[in-house]
C-alpha cells in the first residue's frame, strides 16, 4: 500500500503533462506524393519518431538540425521533419501554405515538378523544394518592394519639386523598414546554410538513406558521392542568397544616395529663398536711406527751395537713381562673396592626358556591365 501512494502522485502528473501537451496538425507526404492528414499530441508524436521532446521545441527562428536520422528544418513559420520515407510538414494550417503544399509540394516529391535531385535519394527532393520555396519566398518580397522603392525615390528626387510630399516620405520609410527586414531574413537564411556548409559531419549526417539503405550505401561509396550532392545543393542556395542579399544592399545603397540627392535639392531651394530674401532686405535698406531726402522735404519747414515746381522731380529722381545704385552696388558684392570660385588653369598636358583616362573609364564601366551580364545569364542558366 505505502508503493501504491508512493507512485500514484508521478503517475498522475504523468498523465497531467500528457493533457496539456500541445497537439500538431500534421501535413503528411510519402515518396509517390500521396497526401495524409492528422492530429497527434507532440508526446506521441516525438516518440513515435524516436526523437526527444526537445527536438520539436524549434526553438530558433531557422535551423536544419539532424537527429536520430531525422532531419528537423524549420524556415520561421514552415516546420518540417524529414525521414528517408516521408515528409512531415507541422503546425499548416493558418498560414498562407496550401497552394504550395497541395499543388506544388506533392508533385515536387512525386518527380513532377522542377527539382534537379530527382535521382537522388526523398530526402534530398524534400530538402530541396523546402529551401526553393524559402528562396521564392524572399525573392517575391524583394520584387515587390523594389518597383514602389523606385517610384517613390523617383518622385521624390525630381529637382523641380521646392517641397517633399510628406505622404511619399511616409512610404519611403516604410519600404525601407520592409527592406531591412527582408535583409535581416536573407543574412539568417544565408547564414544558417553557411554553418551546415563548414560542418561536414553534418553534411553527412543530412544523408538519411546512406546509413538506412544498404544499396544507397554502395552507390555513395562506389559511385555517386551523396555527400557532395547534399554539399552542392547547399551551396547552390547559399548563392542564391548571397545574389539575393547583394540586390537588397544595392537598393538600400540607391535609397541613400536619394536620401542625399533630397536634402541637397532642399538645401539648393532654401539657399535661393535665403539669396532673394536678401536681396529684398537691400532693396529696402536702400530705398529708407534714400528715402530721407523725402522726410527732410516733409517736415513742413519753409525754405526757398519748395518754390521752384523742377525741386519735387529733382529730389525724386535723385531718391530713384540713388536707390538704385546703392542696390546694384550691394548686389554686386553679394555675388562676389556667394559665387562659387572660379576651377583653377588646367596646364596643357593634363587636358591632353584626360580623353585618354575618359576611355579607360569607359572601358571600365563596359567591363562592368559585361561581367554583370554574365554573371545575371549564369544565374538564370
Amino acid at each position: 500500500a505505502g508503493k501504491f501512494y508512493q507512485h500514484a502522485p508521478t503517475e498522475s502528473s504523468q498523465a497531467t503533462l500528457a493533457s496539456v501537451s500541445p497537439v500538431f496538425a500534421v501535413m503528411k507526404f510519402d515518396k509517390e506524393g500521396n497526401t495524409t492528414y492528422f492530429e497527434k499530441k507532440k508526446t506521441e508524436l516525438y516518440q513515435e519518431l524516436g526523437l526527444q521532446a526537445r527536438d520539436l521545441r524549434f526553438q530558433h527562428v531557422m535551423s536544419i538540425a539532424t537527429r536520430n536520422n531525422r532531419i528537423i528544418m524549420r524556415m520561421e513559420f514552415l516546420k518540417a521533419v524529414i525521414t528517408p520515407e516521408f515528409l512531415l510538414i507541422l503546425d499548416y494550417r493558418n498560414l498562407s501554405l496550401e497552394h504550395w503544399l497541395l499543388n506544388e509540394l506533392a508533385s515536387q516529391l512525386a518527380g513532377e515538378g522542377q527539382l534537379v535531385t530527382y535521382s537522388l535519394p526523398f530526402e534530398f527532393r524534400a530538402i530541396e523544394a523546402i529551401l526553393q520555396y524559402w528562396i521564392s519566398k524572399l525573392q517575391g518580397r524583394l520584387n515587390t518592394l523594389q518597383p514602389q522603392i523606385l517610384e517613390t525615390l523617383e518622385a521624390l528626387v525630381d529637382p523641380k519639386l521646392l517641397s517633399v510630399d510628406r505622404s511619399k516620405l511616409h512610404i519611403l520609410l516604410q519600404n525601407g523598414k520592409s527592406l531591412s527586414e527582408l535583409e535581416t531574413d536573407v543574412k539568417v537564411f544565408k547564414e544558417t546554410i553557411l554553418e551546415i556548409l563548414d560542418e561536414e559531419e553534418v553534411i553527412e549526417e543530412l544523408c538519411l538513406s546512406k546509413w538506412t539503405d544498404q544499396q544507397v550505401f554502395e552507390e555513395s561509396t562506389s559511385g555517386i558521392d551523396h555527400a557532395e550532392e547534399m554539399e552542392l545543393l547547399l551551396e547552390n542556395y547559399y548563392r542564391q542568397a548571397e545574389d539575393l542579399l547583394n540586390e537588397a544592399r544595392e537598393l538600400r545603397v540607391l535609397i541613400d544616395d536619394s536620401e542625399s540627392i533630397i536634402f541637397i535639392n532642399l538645401d539648393s531651394h532654401r539657399n535661393v529663398m535665403m539669396r532673394l530674401n536678401l536681396q529684398l532686405t537691400m532693396g529696402t535698406f536702400s530705398v529708407s536711406l534714400f528715402g530721407l531726402i523725402g522726410v527732410a522735404f516733409g517736415m513742413n519747414l519753409e525754405s526757398s527751395l519748395e518754390e521752384d515746381p523742377r525741386i519735387f522731380w529733382l529730389v525724386t529722381g535723385i531718391m530713384f537713381l540713388g536707390s538704385g545704385l546703392i542696390w546694384r552696388r550691394l548686389l554686386s558684392f553679394l555675388g562676389r562673396h556667394l559665387d562659387p570660385p572660379l576651377p583653377p588653369h588646367v596646364p596643357a598636358a593634363l587636358k591632353k592626358s584626360q580623353p585618354a583616362a575618359g576611355r579607360v573609364d569607359i572601358k571600365t564601366s563596359l567591363k562592368g556591365e559585361t561581367f554583370g551580364l554574365s554573371r545575371s545569364t549564369l544565374t538564370n542558366q
